[in-house]
């Protein structure tokens, strides 16, 4: 049953393994480029398993510890998985401690796959989540292993790769704004950003700025919805 299942989740996770094993190549090489022991991606890729929030987090280990800060900017970055964990409630009903792996390992490309794919005639479904999101995190683990086994032994110059992480959300942003309609949470994120960029300064606009887009996107979602469904 087991192996049923983890052969039919497989070609749904190959498009994400090409982008995570170069995504956990960059982070690995970046961790190398900062001091640290490719031990530090590899743990962190298997225990934090937020890619963007695992680069923001490369940034908090070298900067003053501040605890707070840190709680605070994981909650934003992550807060869309609330949403995301709203929406597997029914299909997460599994006992025992799969159930806890499942949402743990729920990253953005994984819920797009479990949410919507659907397994062979004879496949348990809970098995085919698991090995979907199983798989998934393995090829980010790997991914960040091995980049940051090439950061340590490569002696390269490693100036503007931090860049990743915003080109990454530029990606990202241009990838939703040409499949919306609508753009109006593209341009309500964009002006609250502005806003508070102006207000706090480059330093400290993060957290505010993505506290007051939930906030916003929270209430306009009615409205949002409802152009969708006319879409």
């Amino acid at each position: 049953m087991k192996r049923r299942a983890l052969k039919a989740a497989f070609p749904h996770t190959i498009p994400i393994m090409a982008g995570f094993l170069f995504l956990g190549m960059t982070y690995g090489i970046y961790m190398g480029s900062l001091g640290f022991s490719f031990v530090y991606p590899m743990c962190m890729a298997m225990i934090i398993y937020a890619g963007s929030m695992e680069f923001v987090t490369a940034n908090l280990l070298i900067g003053a510890f501040n605890p707070v800060q840190a709680f605070l900017m994981t909650l934003m970055i992550n807060a869309r998985h609330l949403f995301y964990g709203l929406a597997m409630l029914e299909k997460y009903k599994i006992p025992g401690l799969k159930r806890l792996y499942l949402i743990f390992g729920m990253s953005d490309e994984t819920f797009s796959v479990n949410c919507t794919a659907q397994p062979p005639e004879g496949v348990d479904r809970s098995w085919f989540m698991f090995f979907v999101t199983l798989l998934n995190q393995s090829y980010w683990v790997l991914g960040a292993t091995i980049g940051g086994l090439f950061g340590m032994v490569l002696n390269f110059n490693t100036e503007g790769l931090d860049f990743v992480m915003t080109a990454m959300f530029v990606v990202i942003f241009i990838e939703n704004w040409l499949k919306e309609k609508d753009h109006t949470s593209a341009l309500t994120g964009l002006g609250i950003s502005v806003m508070c960029l102006v207000l706090f300064g480059a330093d400290g606009f993060i957290i505010p700025a993505m506290g007051c887009i939930l906030l916003a996107l929270t209430l306009l979602r009615p409205r949002l919805e409802k152009g969708g469904e006319a879409a």
